[in-house]
């Protein structure tokens, strides 16, 4: 493998355009290639960036030679399609959370993975920020004791339009699967993957999508998850991990921050500012580019098991509301 990594971005739209700002301030990563559904949307993003290459489709993009690895940008319903092809045309792939609808996709995007021996990964980006490097460190450390609850939220207030895809249940809207797996990837991070039970609630809005909801989970040891996420709320977008010795305090915003508080008990609380290089996107490229210079095809990080168990618990609290989504 060379030092130097190719990446091509599969989409044209927002979360494209930060992934590609990311991978302009990751070591060894040359953004060379872009694929859109039309030549001029996948002229006008490479016009952007400074792309040489440029198609005009997910799967002309997939069959280039000259790119190594994949960034998946496109809305969640096309995950699975999109991480496929890529795949089997032998590209590694970072596929954009949610990694999936659902469980049954994710486990056959990592069948296919695992089939092929090819990279793939959901991109959580979070898990990569240093924030949350130093508190996988405290905790490994035992720095606050036997994790007992976490509790963290992500909601903002869209204005109301049925167009959005964020109401769109085709496109697979609502807040669980837009900014809810932020809080429950972190929490299943710190208290591990399978809860033995999952309990949630939540407000379905007028195109039957969740405008908000809460899905809190018990382990078998008795630790605790409470997780929030909403559409139409704005929340402090905190998250707090408490230990039995101490805690962890993720500042606002915790999915994008740089400060994080450690309180252990007879101490006094130490605050860290941990200022992101890039804008953040960056770390997760890196991640997947050192895997694929030492011939893995997963992150220890954020496994595929990992992001298959996530989205079992998040169909778990989905089938508690009723909301099933069209292609489901």
């Amino acid at each position: 493998m060379s030092d130097t990594i190719r990446w091509g971005i599969l989409g044209a739209g927002n979360i494209a355009r930060q992934f590609a700002k990311g991978l302009a301030a990751a070591p060894g990563a040359a953004l060379v290639a872009v694929g859109s559904r039309t030549q001029e949307n996948a002229d006008r993003f490479a016009d952007e960036f400074d792309i040489p290459r440029r198609h005009p489709s997910y799967a002309s993009l997939a069959d280039d030679p000259e790119v190594d690895a994949i960034y998946v940008a496109t809305p969640h319903p096309m995950h699975k399609d999109n991480t496929i092809c890529c795949l089997e045309a032998g590209k590694a792939v970072l596929c954009e959370k949610p990694f999936a609808i659902n469980r049954r996709e994710a486990e056959a995007m990592a069948a296919c993975a695992r089939a092929q021996g090819r990279f793939l990964m959901e991109a959580m980006w979070t898990r990569f920020l240093p924030t949350v490097v130093k508190t996988r460190e405290w905790l490994a450390a035992g720095v606050i004791g036997e994790p007992l609850m976490v509790r963290a939220d992500f909601g903002f207030r869209a204005g109301y339009d049925e167009e959005s895809r964020l109401f769109a249940p085709e496109m697979g809207g609502g807040g669980l699967l837009d900014v809810g797996i932020y809080p429950i990837s972190l929490a299943a991070m710190v208290l591990g993957t399978h809860p033995e039970q999952v309990a949630a609630l939540a407000t379905l809005g007028p195109t039957g999508v969740d405008d908000q909801n809460v899905v809190s989970f018990r382990y078998a040891n008795g630790a605790m998850a409470i997780t929030a996420s909403a559409i139409r709320t704005n929340t402090p977008q905190d998250a707090h991990i408490i230990g039995a010795e101490g805690s962890i305090y993720i500042h606002s915003p915790f999915w994008n921050g740089s400060t994080v508080t450690l309180s252990v008990n007879g101490r006094e609380p130490e605050t860290l500012e941990l200022p992101m290089r890039g804008n953040g996107y960056n770390y997760e490229a890196e991640a997947v580019m050192a895997c694929m210079r030492d011939g893995k095809t997963e992150c220890d990080v954020m496994t595929l098991d990992d992001s298959i168990a996530i989205m079992d618990i998040l169909d778990t609290a989905r089938a508690q509301w009723g909301l099933k989504y069209p292609m489901e």
